[in-house]
């Protein structure tokens, strides 16, 4: 059984969550025109169990001219488990990167942390003016890399994917994904809208990039342990990784 109620996960998260999240929606309110995304109303909060353990979702939706979905999910597990995600989806008639950046932890640590900005050009290149403003951000040594998944080709060159080893990387990580997701939300002001076939080129790109994350089994399991196969499978296509035909 689904519950539904409104609240807050971020305050009982780790705190490089908690940050993170109010990072995100503080630099959207700060560069984009957003307005709220209509979810399902059983999207919005929902509650579950995972091998006796509660299981708390929370959604947030924005939408601005240039993206049609900014999706925010923040994921708690009893005390084992907590979770951010969140993918920015370009509207078909914008050419932009997909934005995406990812924090999972329990018990006081994080063990994995990952942001991108995923090209989706036909070369699978980010346009140069982009990759320059990207290469001109500060250069962290992050001590514990983490590998790419086999189903990562969807990622560009600069791509962070790491374990946080003290506090100051933590920082460190969050100063990356601000910059990121600045650099991608004033390149995305500057861009005007596309026609035709690049359009179509544009949805077929999206396409294969939500066909490439809904192939994690670890998201997978997690949700299909709590809820079943069929409400997994939908909450992943319908949700995290939707895309337009």
């Amino acid at each position: 059984m689904i519950e539904l109620t409104t609240s807050s996960l971020r305050q009982q998260q780790h705190p490089l969550i908690h940050r993170l999240a109010n990072c995100i929606e503080d630099v959207w309110h700060r560069y984009l025109e957003i307005e709220p995304y209509q979810l399902p109303e059983d999207l919005g909060y929902i509650k579950g169990r995972l091998e006796e353990e509660k299981l708390t979702i929370e959604n947030k939706c924005y939408q601005s001219p240039q993206f049609r979905k900014m999706h925010l999910e923040l994921a708690k597990v009893g005390k084992s488990l907590d979770i951010l995600h969140c993918v920015m989806f370009p509207r078909s008639n914008y050419a932009l990167p997909m934005f995406g950046t990812d924090i999972v932890g329990g018990r006081g640590q994080i063990s994995a942390a990952v942001v991108d900005v995923s090209p989706l050009s036909l070369d699978k290149t980010l346009p140069p003016a982009y990759q320059t403003e990207l290469q001109s951000l500060p250069s962290y040594n992050f001590s514990q890399p983490r590998e790419i998944p086999a189903w990562g080709d969807i990622f560009s060159q600069f791509c962070l994917f790491i374990r946080p080893g003290n506090s100051e990387e933590e920082d460190q990580f969050l100063k990356t994904v601000e910059a990121y997701l600045t650099i991608h939300c004033e390149y995305a002001n500057r861009q005007n809208p596309v026609s035709g076939e690049a359009q179509l080129q544009i949805k077929a790109a999206q396409r294969y990039y939500c066909t490439q994350q809904q192939r994690n089994d670890k998201t997978r399991r997690v949700l299909e342990k709590a809820f079943g196969e069929e409400w997994a499978d939908s909450y992943i296509n319908n949700m995290l990784f939707d895309y337009v035909d």
